[in-house]
């Protein structure tokens, strides 16, 4: 495994400086956003696919500054039911494509998106119970007329252009939240769906992560390594489904931490260990949103605990001792 950062923490920086910056801090990868929610500062794809000269000078970058280029991201909800919305997040996602496509990747991240709850809806609607039985009606109309079809289509687009990763985060507020929704879809669409596996959104759902680790085996694609620290006492008052300003984080019943603040390094080890079970030996994105420290104190101190957890040699096909 490689410790990897999800390079848009740096989006206002030059992508030379980051790089080299990034690579100082201990960094052997990096996954840069294409578009969508994690912007397209490092990577303009309209710009890239359609200027060589632009697209070599980006490539050749990451060579100069011995840097690995993992993946790029292009979280967005392409089922969005505002169409203009949906389209956007659509030309991203499949110039995205094509460009990882044009740069020799295989993996895109994303988010599967969440629609609402009739054709003519104008937000998303994310169910989170069966009871009334309007709920069940509006999720057989999310997965059925929309989310399957949707993906079936994108996935196919993908497998045309060489992307046989598609990466879903499972974040509650779209439909794969989960992993019970990332196995659902990627039943009916097949294996170009996958897991980008974040802890920290499984953890406050009440989650423990070596265990959905082990329900995906085969399925993990890309892992972000981000932390979360639920509050016991405000979560014995309020639970956890939270809509409180993420800045409030005294009040709120989670918050998002760097590595180290939620769990400590035993329970990071054991989770690369996980991984290691089940045959996962990509990257370990670090996603930065601690807004308690700055970006900086952040990063190094979330690369201390990776660099403790990861496992450097290749697995041993037999045990030293027996």
């Amino acid at each position: 495994m490689k410790i990897c950062v999800c390079e848009n923490l740096n989006a206002k920086k030059p992508l030379e400086q980051s790089l080299k910056e990034l690579k100082a801090a201990g960094i052997e990868a990096v996954e840069i956003g294409c578009g969508g929610y994690p912007g397209n500062d490092h990577a303009n794809a309209e710009i890239l696919l359609n200027d060589d000269k632009a697209f070599a000078e980006w490539l050749d970058t990451f060579k100069r500054c011995d840097m690995e280029l993992a993946a790029l991201s292009v979280h967005g909800n392409c089922v969005h039911p505002d169409k203009e919305v949906a389209a956007s997040f659509e030309k991203d996602f499949r110039n995205a494509v094509l460009l990882a496509e044009k740069a020799g990747l295989d993996t895109i991240i994303t988010f599967s998106g969440c629609p609402g709850d009739h054709p003519g809806a104008k937000y998303p609607n994310w169910v989170t119970c069966p009871w009334p039985d309007d709920f069940l009606k509006i999720l057989d109309y999310q997965w059925n007329e929309v989310l399957i079809p949707y993906w079936k289509e994108a996935a196919a687009f993908a497998e045309a252009h060489h992307v046989t990763k598609i990466a879903l985060e499972m974040h509650p507020g779209f439909c794969v939240y989960n992993t019970e929704t990332l196995l659902k879809l990627r039943d009916a669409v097949g294996p170009v769906i996958g897991a980008n596996f974040d802890p920290s959104h499984l953890v406050w759902q009440g989650m423990e992560p070596a265990a959905a680790i082990r329900m995906l085996k085969g399925a993990i694609y890309h892992v972000h390594a981000k932390d979360t620290k639920v509050d016991a006492i405000n979560t014995a008052r309020i639970g956890v489904l939270d809509t409180k300003h993420y800045g409030d984080e005294i009040n709120r019943a989670w918050v998002f931490r760097a590595l180290g603040y939620g769990h400590d390094a035993a329970w990071w080890k054991d989770l690369v260990s996980n991984l290691r079970l089940v045959g996962y030996d990509g990257v370990l994105s670090i996603e930065h949103e601690d807004s308690l420290m700055t970006t900086d104190e952040g990063l190094s101190k979330a690369v201390a605990i990776l660099k403790e957890a990861i496992m450097k040699e290749p697995k041993p096909s037999t045990m030293s001792w027996a």
